[in-house]
């Protein structure tokens, strides 16, 4: 679905709900058109690939014999029961909660059959297309391959086209893929490059640059934070969030979503800078061939990378390991992280992208959630959602969207004194319309003050610090103070924090906490009014306003539940 600036994918929306009713005219308009009859049937993907855009100019075709690196996704089998499963898995009032598959299991039970992916296989390199790679639960596979190949493959022709909003050219097909298999598929990751996947955070130079202000006008400066300048380091939002001594993430596993590979001597730099020392062994896995090396030399910004690490890292300082998964496009990347072992637990995604559809993705998630792996997603940093500011994939219903908040600690390396909400934190109702979520309907939890959707999902659902307030390396050049900010901070400092709770659980001989939206909400909103658990286990932010939406007593639509406590480890690892 989505891919790297240079690479061949990204993602255009179409909505679903006429797929039924058009897969099957279109099959058959597209073998007319081939040639065929309207006796042969040809196979439907079962989801969108093609974005409606009005403004967007074809400029030409792309060349014949231009290479293509595709991902080509299997449907999982039974998806009624595997929503099933995950509705009981993660409701904390089920006899089943918690009680998770391995990956092994989950392949088993829904993942495509042998013969399915046997004859997928054949199919791709009858066609012309060289097989790559893939993961172990044969669910994707991974191609390369000619534009004549992929074309005669899916029965498309690739043009390029005029960006609508953006300055570029981008490619993609004329048409919605389809295939002469007797079986239909879920989706191909890279067949076109409208969306380019962007990192989540913000720069207070740039900021001020754009309205027109000095830098000091753009937001506070860290004041109490233990890095250069008073800036906050991870370890000052350990001290913050958690406080104590005890869990380290020890015995964790921790996955980090990237596009882009990092110089791991930027991390270095970092904890030389501050007087620490990392001890969290680093893997870097490429998903799909793309390069985990990203310096100065190659134009590389491994700025992202790097401060993901540093915050993961200073809030879990004792993880067994930290894998980044690099990738060019989103379903390779994923893939990975649902069949690796160790398996990643708890993730952090700081990156946002337009997808072609936006339930391309679910099934991977759910797999998560079905697997005890908790996915945090930064929700933005342009404030309230809209079609033109995209929420993805913080919208999606099956991952913890994590919003922005202005933290204040008592002293370097302090306790947490106050917060309030980021200005910037990325917010509000789904514009890519996914329906809202039984745990999120509860009762109270959407009201008046908060003024958020009953139909559709809402986020973020929980915050973190995010301002222009941290310490930062990256690039090859000098480190930043209260420079760089956004909830590219916030995700991955939450995936730490799980890391500590997942410590906790395995201690008390518990399974891992998964996806903890169902439980944190029935924990916090009792019969329509928020209960005793929540005032003791979040910072409740009530002040401060983001675009069109206000922070409020209990869940809003701005810092979501607002921030954890030490106690709530003790809620979700009891």
């Amino acid at each position: 679905m989505m891919s790297r600036l240079d690479c061949a994918e990204r993602c255009f929306p179409q909505e679903a709900s006429n797929r039924a009713g058009s897969a099957m005219s279109l099959a058959v308009a597209v073998m007319l058109a081939f040639g065929g009859t309207a006796t042969t049937q040809a196979a439907e993907f079962l989801t969108h690939h093609v974005r409606n855009v009005a403004a967007a100019t074809e400029v030409g075709r792309l060349p014949a014999n231009q290479l293509m690196s595709l991902d080509v996704v299997l449907p999982v089998r039974d998806k009624s029961a595997l929503d099933a499963f995950v509705a009981e898995v993660t409701n904390p009032a089920s006899p089943n909660f918690r009680h998770y598959l391995t990956p092994a299991e989950f392949t088993a039970k829904f993942g495509p059959s042998q013969t399915d992916y046997d004859t997928t296989v054949q199919y791709l390199v009858k066609s012309g297309l060289k097989i790559k790679g893939g993961n172990l639960d044969r669910r994707d596979i991974q191609v390369e391959g000619s534009v004549s190949a992929v074309e005669t493959a899916f029965n498309v022709k690739m043009r390029t086209y005029r960006h609508p909003t953006e300055n570029r050219l981008f490619f993609g097909p004329d048409r919605e893929p389809s295939t002469s298999l007797a079986i239909p598929l879920w989706h191909i990751s890279g067949l076109d490059n409208y969306s380019i996947p962007h990192p989540l955070f913000v720069k207070r130079s740039e900021v001020a640059r754009r309205l027109g202000v000095s830098p000091d006008a753009v937001g506070p400066r860290a004041t109490t934070g233990s890095g250069p300048s008073a800036s906050f380091l991870g370890s000052d939002m350990r001290a913050a969030y958690y406080g104590g001594t005890q869990l380290t993430g020890a015995g964790q596993h921790l996955g980090l979503l990237e596009y882009y590979g990092t110089d791991l001597d930027d991390l270095t730099t970092y904890f030389n800078n501050v007087h620490q020392t990392n001890h969290v062994p680093i893997t870097l896995t490429s998903t799909d061939g793309t390069s985990t090396d990203c310096t100065e030399a190659n134009g590389c910004d491994d700025g992202e990378q790097t401060l993901d690490m540093t915050q993961a890292i200073g809030m879990a300082p004792g993880l067994a390991g930290l894998t980044m998964y690099v990738g060019g496009t989103d379903t390779a990347i994923i893939s990975a992280m649902t069949t690796d072992n160790p398996l990643p637990r708890t993730i952090g995604c700081s990156w946002g992208w337009t997808p072609a559809d936006p339930s391309t993705l679910d099934q991977y998630f759910e797999q998560m959630a079905a697997q005890g792996q908790t996915f945090f997603a930064a929700s933005g940093d342009s404030s309230t959602w809209s079609s033109q500011n995209e929420a993805w994939p913080a919208d999606d219903a099956y991952v913890v969207s994590v919003g922005g908040t202005d933290l204040t600690t008592g002293s370097a390396a302090g306790a947490w004194a106050s917060e309030t909400a980021w200005a910037d934190s990325g917010g509000g109702k789904s514009p890519d319309g996914i329906a809202i979520p039984s745990w999120q309907a509860i009762r109270g939890v959407i009201n008046s003050s908060n003024k958020g959707s009953t139909t559709l999902r809402n986020g973020p659902d929980v915050s973190a610090n995010a301002d222009f307030t941290f310490y930062v390396c990256g690039d090859q050049t000098d480190c930043t103070a209260n420079e760089y900010g956004g909830t590219s901070f916030a995700a991955p400092m939450w995936a730490g924090y799980i890391a500590l709770v997942n410590q906790q659980a395995a201690a008390n001989g518990r399974a891992p906490v998964g996806f903890i939206n169902p439980v944190i909400y029935a924990a916090n909103e009792v019969n329509g009014q928020l209960s005793s658990t929540y005032k003791t286990t979040f910072h409740d932010v009530t002040k401060g306003t983001s675009g069109s939406y206000s922070a409020a007593t209990g869940y809003d639509l701005v810092t979501g539940w607002g921030s954890p406590r030490a106690a709530l480890i003790t809620t979700l690892a009891p």
